[in-house]
Formats: C-alpha cells, structure tokens, sequence
C-alpha cells in the first residue's frame, strides 16, 4: 500500500510537470493565415505567411495588389508586426499589434499611416 502511494504521487507530480511544461511553451504563427481588417467604413482581407524564428517574425502581406514584406515580434501571446508600401507616390505604413488567442487564431488592432492613415482592428485564422 506504502509503495503504490508513492508511485501515484511520483505519477501525479510528473504528470503536473508535464502539463505545465506543454502550456508554456509559445505558440510557433509560422504558416499561412487569413486575415479580416475591419476600419469602420472599409473593409478588406489579406493573407499573410509568416516564418517564426524565436521571437523574430518575417514574411509576407498579400492583399491581392502584390506582396509586402513584414517584420516584426512574439513575446508571450502577443504579436506585434508591419509593413511598408509605396501607393500613389507615397508611404504606407502598417502597425499591426495583437494576441494570439490560440494555435489557429489572433486578434488585434492596426494603424495605418502616410497614404492612408486611420486605425482599425483585425482577426486572423490560420489556413
């Protein structure tokens, strides 16, 4: 009796511990997403492919105008990334900053800057 509750406590920590050590390790966006971006009176979709290095975060933006090269970082849940564009002359910039909610979905806000300015938010699934 002695011996088999010491294996089951043995058992249970083990099992604690590999429950933890699972739920903590981040969530890797590498792969290829759909995006919704809502900004109050326009609404768009775009497809983004990241490669998650660490906490670095590369890829592309598709928009069906071409693609753009994103940059940016995940620390924990959240997911900070953007974009540069020339259109009509001028710079765009996105500021995308979000959480990532789980394994195939994140959320977030975005601010456009230079040839469209203004700020929205977006949701984004993971193909």
């Amino acid at each position: 009796m002695r011996m088999s509750r010491g294996l089951f406590v043995v058992a249970l920590i083990a099992t604690w511990f590999a429950g933890t050590g699972r739920a903590n390790q981040p969530i890797d966006l590498s792969g290829t997403w759909s995006a919704s971006v809502d900004m109050g009176s326009v609404q768009g979709m775009q497809t983004w492919v990241f490669k998650q290095q660490g906490d670095r975060l590369s890829g592309t933006a598709n928009r069906g105008e071409g693609e753009r090269k994103v940059n940016g970082s995940v620390k924990g849940d959240k997911a900070v990334f953007g974009f540069e564009a020339a259109r009509e002359g001028r710079v765009l910039k996105a500021a995308f900053r979000g959480t990532i909610e789980s394994r195939t979905k994140m959320s977030g806000t975005v601010e456009f800057t230079g040839s469209i300015a203004g700020t929205g938010t977006w949701t984004a699934t993971r193909k």
